[in-house]
């Protein structure tokens, strides 16, 4: 458990840290700032969540979305606490510090600060940060374990 709440609390901090320096050092007068032929840091604010879904509930929606993601955290914490493999413990530790992260600026800026974008031509992926990018990490090792680790144990159980 102690793993998996350290890299949490890690990724809370690499979270907030990234955003608070591109917010007031990189993008805060320009909006956008262009990288490379295929990458932008931006100036995106999210009120929804995953792709802006749920963007349009207002000042209702920061309290509904961070009182979910902290019920979802709590959940998630109690699935950490009884985990013994230590890469879902890893896997649980990303998602839960990217949803914490994310809960922080809901709260504290009334939306997500989003502003990493990528794009090919005019065809752009939807911005995201560093929480967002954590918790798909955690998400698709937690999936991967899932359909392979699991199965090899159940094999060798026979």
């Amino acid at each position: 458990m102690i793993l998996g709440l350290s890299l949490a609390l890690l990724i809370i901090i690499l979270d907030q840290l990234s955003k608070y320096y591109v917010l007031e050092h990189v993008v805060n007068e320009y909006g956008v700032v262009p990288c490379t032929s295929f990458f932008n840091m931006v100036r995106a604010w999210n009120t929804g969540v995953s792709f802006s879904m749920f963007n349009d509930m207002g000042n209702l929606g920061v309290w509904v979305l961070s009182l979910s993601s902290i019920i979802i955290v709590c959940f998630l914490i109690y699935w950490l606490y009884k985990e013994n493999n230590k890469l879902i413990q890893i896997s649980l530790g990303f998602i839960i510090g990217g949803a914490i992260g994310n809960v922080i600026d809901r709260i504290r800026l009334g939306a997500v600060f989003d502003f990493l974008d990528f794009y090919i031509g005019n065809k752009h992926w939807p911005a995201f940060n560093v929480a967002d990018s954590f918790i798909c990490i955690g998400a698709f090792l937690i999936i991967m374990h899932g359909l392979f680790y699991q199965t090899k144990d159940k094999e060798e159980k026979k």
